[in-house]
């Protein structure tokens, strides 16, 4: 039996431990355990990524590299009221493109996806996991107020 790292709290090692086994600690399932450690804690810590390699018996570079590839997964926590704002060619053309300049001048944060799946309801947002469908500046800067009240 291998010493745990002693950067791994037991409560980070025993979670992750968790997730790794719905999966069989199999490595072909890298992306899905990274989907569960973020949904859990809100983003991936340094510890989750050695927690994760241990389990699956691959490479921190392994996990830092699948990690690292998907715009999806955060190192960092992010504030409430995140707002996603698809800027694919659908949500393009219904002016996605012009609600970024708007939320740029009026200081609401967002960033830029490719696709959120809603795209007969372009511009499409999501902000902190809900959809928004025909998105308009009021609508995301009530869904920010929203969201930054909740937590």
């Amino acid at each position: 039996m291998t010493a745990k790292p002693a950067e791994i709290s037991v409560d980070v090692e025993a979670n992750i431990a968790a997730i790794c086994a719905r999966y069989g600690n199999r490595s072909d399932a890298l992306i899905e355990i990274l989907h569960d450690v973020q949904e859990t804690g809100g983003h991936i810590t340094r510890d989750a990524i050695v927690g994760i390699a241990a389990a699956l018996n691959i490479s921190r570079a392994d996990v830092f590299g699948t990690l690292s590839f998907y715009d999806d997964f955060r190192t960092e926590p992010v504030a409430a009221g995140m707002v996603k704002l698809c800027r694919a060619e659908a949500c393009q053309s219904v002016g996605a493109d012009a609600l970024a300049a708007r939320c740029d001048a009026n200081g609401i944060a967002h960033e830029t996806v490719y696709c959120l799946g809603n795209c007969a309801l372009g511009p499409a947002a999501m902000v902190d996991g809900r959809l928004i469908g025909r998105a308009n500046e009021e609508k995301l800067a009530s869904a920010v107020r929203h969201a930054k009240a909740e937590g």
